[in-house]
């Protein structure tokens, strides 16, 4: 059997994804070879359900016919064998199940239990607790061998924008043209596309190809999506058509163990080593500290009106972000810093027992390092302070909060000119700036010009 001619995406890799590719297909090899010996001693049945019910009930009777009628008071569980042994008789854990015939005892699995779906990496694939744990361990020793982290990618406002033809407005009609353009010439460079099959345009966004080269030195890397499969694999052809980017590691919609939940239980990965980029927090409920919120991509007038903007999208302003410095331009210098400092030899600690969550956290306290920040009628003054999300987000990015003005403060921040704090700032010369700085230097991981989110100053009447 091969893996990749089964599986959503092929496979076409290097290195640690090689060896777990191998891995992986030489478990089910072995299954499939012991199937067929068997079928060899069954009668051929018309009806399929028959013949697995026969086979399933084989297995069992030979696993009963080996068991001892003693029970023990002992229960222990062999995660290398997939055996739990429940009062000295011997249960298959089922570690790896295909199609529902467990691969190491043969019989037919109707009850999912505990057990994960993976269709991602091969239909009809689903494993069990102990296999699991064995895939990790394996992946993560290949994975610091060859000195490298698990980078797990959202799709839409992320590192693409799309839009239905029929959302397409006047002001952008000139697209259609480009697309057109494009396909004629065949251009290598190409960033917008039409898919014909979903009537949708797609714009990559800026860097994305650039940056996807460099982050595979760096990181195994997934697409995480909420998305159906067959959009993700279209997406997946268009960022990776040579299929060295994400062989076998498109997740999807139907993948998530969890409804409306994004989980790293279905990434056969060390949570550890796992860095996430994705334009949406509340979907990482489990793993927010794993986590780069994104800022969004809105290519296209549809995706504004989405999130209720009044701003006009890129599309409309025939315009877009720049390659050199833009979000993922940015976010690609956060992820070298990260890897860099987590592969330090200099600090004494075994590869193994490091933390990426760590890391994350450390370079996001350097960004506001020295801000001693005073809000000003940003949040009602009968909450808590210190338990608003403003509040929160400066103290991670590092910056010191306060709850009135000193010497000490080099920051007011406030939505409007004429509160009482917001002109000690101007008669003492700090700085007066709007929420946006904070969240700014969220998204772009570095400390922003003032200037640039300075609150508008009072009109005289």
């Amino acid at each position: 059997m091969n893996l990749a001619a089964e599986s959503p995406s092929s496979s076409c890799s290097s290195g640690s994804t090689d060896d777990f590719a191998a891995f992986l297909e030489n478990e089910i090899e072995a299954q499939i070879e012991e199937e067929e010996i068997e079928e060899e001693h069954i009668e051929e049945e018309d009806d399929d359900e028959i013949e697995i019910a026969e086979h399933s009930n084989k297995r069992r009777k030979v696993m009963d016919d080996e068991s001892t009628d003693e029970e023990s008071p002992l229960n222990t569980v062999d995660l290398a064998n997939g055996q739990i042994s429940n009062g000295g008789n011997v249960v298959c854990a089922h570690p790896i199940i295909i199609r529902n015939l467990c691969s190491h005892c043969g019989e037919f699995v109707e009850e999912a239990g505990s057990s994960v779906a993976f269709n991602y990496i091969h239909k009809d694939l689903r494993l069990g607790a102990s296999e699991i744990e064995k895939l990790r361990k394996e992946d993560l020793k290949h994975l610091l061998k060859d000195k490298k982290l698990i980078l797990v990618l959202d799709l839409d406002h992320t590192l693409i924008n799309s839009s239905r033809m029929i959302d397409i407005i006047p002001d952008e009609q000139y697209l259609i043209k480009q697309v057109e353009e494009g396909k004629e010439t065949d251009d290598p460079n190409q960033t917008l596309f039409q898919l014909g099959r979903y009537h949708m345009l797609t714009k990559l966004r800026p860097f994305v190809r650039t940056f996807l080269k460099e982050a595979k030195n760096m990181f195994e890397m997934y697409i995480y999506t909420m998305g159906e499969r067959a959009y993700a694999m279209e997406i997946a052809k268009l960022l990776d058509p040579g299929d060295v980017y994400f062989p076998s590691k498109v997740i999807c919609q139907s993948d998530c163990t969890t409804r409306n939940q994004k989980g790293l239980d279905v990434v056969l990965g060390a949570d550890n080593l796992v860095i996430i980029l994705d334009d949406t927090e509340h979907v990482w409920h489990k793993h927010k500290e794993n986590l780069i919120l994104m800022e969004r991509y809105h290519y296209f007038a549809s995706s504004m009106r989405q999130f209720s903007s009044g701003i006009k999208s890129l599309s409309e302003m025939k315009k877009d972000e720049r390659e050199s410095d833009g979000i993922l331009a940015t976010i690609l210098s956060v992820l070298k810093r990260a890897h860099e400092m987590f592969f330090d030899p200099k600090i004494g600690i075994d590869l193994s027992s490091r933390d990426v969550r760590q890391i994350l956290k450390l370079i996001r306290q350097d960004i506001l390092e020295g801000c001693n920040i005073v809000f000003s009628r940003v949040f009602p003054s009968t909450v808590r302070a210190e338990e608003q999300p403003i509040w929160k987000l400066a103290e991670q990015l590092g910056a010191t909060c306060l709850d009135d003005v000193d010497d000490s403060v080099t920051h007011v921040v406030a939505v409007v000119p004429n509160t009482q704090k917001a002109e000690w700032a101007r008669d003492n010369n700090k700085f007066l700036v709007t929420p946006r700085w904070i969240e700014a230097a969220n998204y772009l991981w570095q400390r922003q010009k003032e200037e640039d989110f300075a609150v508008p100053k009072k009109v005289d009447k």
